[in-house]
């Protein structure tokens, strides 16, 4: 196992390097018959592609996705969807001072150790550029959801930089640059992402992903919860750090009392579970929270060592986001419905 599969019956498999002439996947299990064109999925990848604003990386990538198989007539046949997305602006020279050494926060020493070699520009297959292979996964499966099993999944950037940012109002997530559900905070996020890129550094920040409508009785005790494999979906991730399922961290606060999302004729009182309960799904609204650390490559001389273990500085090139929160947000709407539909393929044949 190489670990470039995700999925048991809805399966992507991704292939390819930032740096390389194209990255590219196959989705394999998607169910015959869905309607499905190219700009269903181009949407989903235009909210992750870099470039579009002075508070992102300023790689150019036009991230259009190309079909090659699996689609016909404008519909899914059943077979492996295949598809590819030409890297146009690799700018590699911008890396040719770290190919002796390892950058700080990044798998260039650990690749190096498991492999023996690793592609330097750009991080090569340890880049985020393979998440968008992810989003176009997830494009399939939100689509599948939402007209098969008017499953709905959205997310929202809820701190950046230790500010937090509520979901106030869902209709401005998309209305603004940072992914965040209240604009009146876009002023002060805009401050401070601004006042980070003076300083040469970087921002961690934390994703909120809910999915509204999901059925009861999803996920397979004992080894295969829902839970724990949105945890392993989302773990996956570029500089994913710490998942937290419903209330998280903040449940070991609380008292029993507290804790327990008591019932009623009309369903749950509460979702300190965030929509999950043995690992199976309640019903209720999943909700999933993402803590991902601050972008790596920073304009600051740093200590590293060489090939040869020398100690030695590294002042790092390049286009890089100052906060990478920001374009995660497609990227981990995709993961969750990428287990959501496979945990549904994989519900179909439990009950007569």
């Amino acid at each position: 196992m190489s670990g470039n599969s995700f999925g048991k019956l809805f399966v992507l498999t991704s292939f390819g390097e930032s740096h390389g002439s194209a990255i590219g996947g196959v989705v394999d299990g998607c169910p015959a018959g869905m309607q499905l064109q190219t700009e269903d999925i181009q949407k989903k990848l235009d909210l992750r592609r870099p470039g579009q604003n002075p508070q992102v990386s300023q790689r150019k990538e036009q991230d259009k996705v190309e079909i090659l198989s699996g689609i016909y007539n404008g519909y899914t046949t059943g077979t492996p969807i295949g598809f590819i997305i030409r890297n146009q602006d690799t700018k590699s020279q911008d890396y040719d001072n770290l190919k002796d050494k390892f950058r700080p926060g990044h798998a260039d020493y650990t690749y190096s150790q498991k492999y023996g070699i690793r592609d330097y520009r750009g991080g090569g297959r340890a880049s985020a550029r393979e998440t968008a292979i992810r989003v176009v996964g997830g494009a399939i499966a939100e689509k599948y959801l939402r007209e098969k099993y008017q499953i709905e999944i959205f997310g929202f950037v809820s701190e950046i930089g230790g500010v937090r940012i509520p979901l106030v109002n869902r209709a401005d997530i998309n209305n603004n640059e940072f992914f965040i559900a209240d604009n009146s905070k876009r002023d002060e996020i805009f401050e401070l992402i601004n006042n980070i890129r003076k300083e040469n550094d970087s921002l961690g920040g934390v994703i909120e992903i809910k999915a509204n409508g999901v059925p009861a009785g999803l996920g397979e005790p004992v080894y295969n919860k829902l839970d724990a494999n949105i945890a392993y979906a989302m773990m996956g991730i570029n500089a994913v750090k710490a998942v937290e399922i419903g209330a998280g961290f903040s449940s070991a606060k609380l008292k029993g009392s507290q804790n327990n999302d008591q019932i009623n004729q009309k369903g749950f009182m509460t979702n300190n579970a965030g929509g999950i309960l043995g690992g199976i799904s309640n019903g209720d609204q999943i909700v999933v929270r993402i803590a991902i650390k601050p972008t790596s490559s920073i304009y600051r001389e740093q200590n590293t060592i060489d090939n040869h273990k020398r100690n030695t500085k590294i002042t790092i090139k390049g286009r890089h986001d100052p906060c990478i929160a920001i374009r995660a947000v497609p990227i981990a709407e995709s993961m969750l419905a990428l287990v959501l539909i496979d945990f549904i393929l994989q519900n179909l044949g439990r009950k007569y």
